[in-house]
């Protein structure tokens, strides 16, 4: 196999359109749950939890993952990011709504977790430190 070939299929990103809704809904969740559990503690920490959950991985991407990277992150940083938004999501749901509706975002970041495999293994498989 050639540099170029190998080059070439080490670098393709995994079709992952199943992972990304879920994490998309999952991320969706974590910006709702977390200001609303956060709300009645103080209202700038619940604009401060949104601000960081969606400014975060707005900023910090690992090249090849997103088309528009502004700040590149090795794969590893990335996955953090994707699991705080689980975490977020999980925990401030239990703290703000209901328990069946907190369950459901349990299971809902449960799916996110297992369609995320294929994509964090793609994202830690390569040296992706930012130059």
């Amino acid at each position: 196999m050639t540099n170029t070939a190998r080059a070439e299929s080490t670098s393709d990103r995994p079709d992952d359109r199943a992972a990304s809704a879920l994490r998309f809904a999952t991320e969706l969740v974590a910006w709702v749950a977390t200001p609303w559990a956060l709300a009645g503690h103080s209202w700038l920490l619940a604009a401060m939890s949104v601000a960081a959950l969606i400014g975060l991985p707005t900023l910090f991407s690992t090249p090849g993952d997103k088309a528009n990277v502004i700040i590149a992150v090795p794969g590893w940083t990335t996955i953090l990011l994707v699991l705080l938004q689980l975490v977020a999501a999980v925990v401030f749901s239990w703290l703000a709504w209901p328990a069946w509706a907190a369950f459901s975002v349990t299971l809902l970041a449960a799916a996110t977790l297992v369609t995320e495999r294929r994509r964090w293994r793609w994202l830690i498989s390569r040296d992706r430190f930012a130059r």
